[in-house]
């Protein structure tokens, strides 16, 4: 969907009707040192906060636009997301944008209250990363005039440009290798952070198996860690029959169950157990774990938001665009039955 070239801000004007004072008095309301009444301050100040008006300070400066851009993400510390975040803040610095990354693994109102510092200064656009931030966020960005992009995420709010990965395809890909390699009792490693990517990821797998007849061991870990990884391990093959292959939604989780298993049950990879993951983080391919996965074409997702947020090179299709996970196969995976 594609912006419109002239979106609509709650102006100084409107919040002046609402209060019923004059547009100047507006302006010496958010002006430091201008002389304003106590009641006129408040009947601007109340009508501002009714209307959602933010002071364009750079428009002040006689600037078009402001060539901000905010990067609105959770799970920072993630090999993924930093990678995700990194290839996003270089394009972008070098397309010319000013970029600010709010993350929300803080208090939810400090979030909200940067984010409106940002609206103070016409941010161009938010772009946010899967995870949970809040859809809130995405909705006070919206309703400031702001593009939008979401990634790996759909809120289903009109206004929105999605961009996302075909978990549909990667989590048929996983099980055919798993069943390829005569796995008899498939399983998946889910993630209790239930964010949208994860969690699309988790039921497309299981549709797969289910178009196929097969029975699946749904394993849930507490969160998406390393640490996490190990704990659902030692609780999964604490009990009878557990899985001889699994799909885990992200690699941090896959590298924790496989250590898991081999350290604490003795288990090979992939002689006696197969496992798959998603993301293809550096981690994957240290020769301890040789982690069979998926790739996220990060790069090729960054430039096609840049492209968005600039019009350069523009693509054809901007609303709803999916993008391919990558195989990368090594040897956590047997090849063949045996």
């Amino acid at each position: 969907m594609r912006r419109n070239s002239s979106p609509l801000f709650v102006s100084a004007k409107m919040v002046a009707e609402r209060a019923g004072v004059s547009r100047s008095a507006v302006s010496r309301t958010f002006t430091d040192g201008a002389s304003v009444s106590e009641e006129t301050r408040r009947k601007v100040i109340e009508a501002a906060e009714a209307l959602g008006y933010h002071v364009n300070h750079l428009a002040r400066q006689l600037r078009e636009r402001s060539n901000i851009v905010c990067l609105i993400v959770s799970d920072l510390t993630t090999p993924v997301r930093a990678a995700m975040v990194d290839h996003l803040t270089r394009k972008l610095q070098s397309a010319g944008k000013i970029t600010v990354v709010l993350n929300t693994e803080s208090d939810e109102a400090k979030v909200n209250h940067a984010l409106r510092l940002t609206l103070h200064y016409r941010a161009d656009a938010t772009v946010v990363l899967s995870g949970t931030p809040s859809t809130s966020l995405v909705k006070t960005a919206l309703a400031n005039g702001q593009q939008v992009v979401l990634i790996n995420r759909d809120d289903g709010l009109e206004g929105c440009e999605n961009v996302g990965l075909d978990n549909a395809s990667a989590a048929r890909e996983a099980l055919f290798l798993l069943r390829r390699a005569g796995c008899q009792r498939v399983g998946i490693l889910a993630s209790a952070a239930r964010t949208p990517s994860l969690v699309e990821r988790e039921q497309r797998f299981l549709d797969a198996a289910s178009n196929a007849g097969l029975f699946v061991i749904s394993v849930e870990a507490e969160a998406t860690s390393y640490s996490a990884g190990l704990g659902a391990a030692k609780r999964v093959f604490a009990r009878s029959e557990p899985p001889d292959g699994i799909f885990c939604v992200t690699d941090l989780l896959a590298l924790g169950f496989m250590d898991g298993a081999r350290s604490e049950f003795g288990l090979r990879i992939p002689e006696d157990l197969c496992v798959i993951g998603f993301d293809n983080i550096e981690q994957a391919s240290w020769q301890a774990y040789r982690l069979t996965t998926f790739e996220q074409p990060l790069e090729k997702i960054a430039n096609h938001v840049v492209a968005l947020l600039t019009d350069v090179d523009a693509p054809a299709e901007r609303d709803g665009v999916v993008f391919e996970p990558v195989a990368v196969w090594r040897r956590s995976v047997r090849p063949h039955p045996g």
